[in-house]
């Protein structure tokens, strides 16, 4: 876990920030590592009863870690990432900080 904050709409958060396998995300495109995406917290994601619809798809983030900062597209949600968590991609996440340091 590197300890991250950015916002999508001039709001600051802090959290967690981890990486995973992008594919088919809750926004309902798909990915792959090599793409700048995060899938945020499941709690900023919100409910929808078409998860495509959410108000955060397609909104960017400024992410900022140890070793640098990265902007992303939200395409995914995190259903066991805390508020102010965000999941991202391989691609994004090396530049934030080590793989050693994230889960």
């Amino acid at each position: 876990q590197v300890p991250t904050s950015g916002g999508s709409t001039g709001e600051t958060f802090s959290g967690d920030g981890t990486y995973y396998t992008p594919g088919l995300g809750s926004c309902g495109l798909t990915n792959t590592d090599s793409d700048l995406i995060a899938a945020i917290n499941a709690p900023q994601y919100g409910t929808y009863a078409n998860p495509n619809s959410a108000e955060v798809c397609g909104k960017c983030a400024l992410v900022k870690g140890s070793k640098g900062e990265v902007k992303v597209t939200i395409t995914d949600r995190c259903p066991v990432c805390n508020h102010g968590d965000m999941d991202l991609s391989p691609s994004a996440f090396e530049k934030i900080g080590e793989f050693s340091d994230g889960r």
